[in-house]
């Protein structure tokens, strides 16, 4: 049974810096590209950050770009999602997911954690 769990959420200032992990069970982890995806209140869910099944192909979104990098460590099946200059409009819901190739698109992944809450207060 595929398991994606994140972990790592919480309350920071704006200016601060997280990181967020994803756990990766049940499933091939070097055979899946991963993305981080995030849903503010109220909003739809957009994406965040993708990279490759070998991490060595990485995509951001605009807002974030030079503010969070994405990471993956074989060895512990895990995705990182590393945030620094945080912001309020940083604040949502951080979902993990999995899929065969990377993708804006979450339709495209085929498995999903849970989430994890970020908020960034001013």
């Amino acid at each position: 049974q595929v398991q994606l769990v994140e972990s790592g959420g919480g309350l920071v200032q704006a200016g601060d810096s997280l990181r967020l992990s994803c756990a990766a069970s049940g499933l091939t982890f070097n055979s899946y590209a991963m993305a981080w995806f995030r849903q503010a209140t109220g909003k739809e869910r957009e994406f965040v950050a993708a990279i490759s099944w070998s991490g060595g192909s990485t995509s951001y979104a605009e807002p974030v770009k030079g503010r969070f990098t994405i990471s993956r460590d074989s060895a512990k099946s895990t995705t990182f999602l590393q945030m620094n200059s945080l912001e309020r409009e940083d604040t949502a819901v951080y979902y993990c997911a999995a899929g065969l190739i990377p993708s804006t698109h979450a339709p495209s992944y085929n498995y999903w954690g849970q989430g994890t809450q970020v908020a960034v207060s001013s």
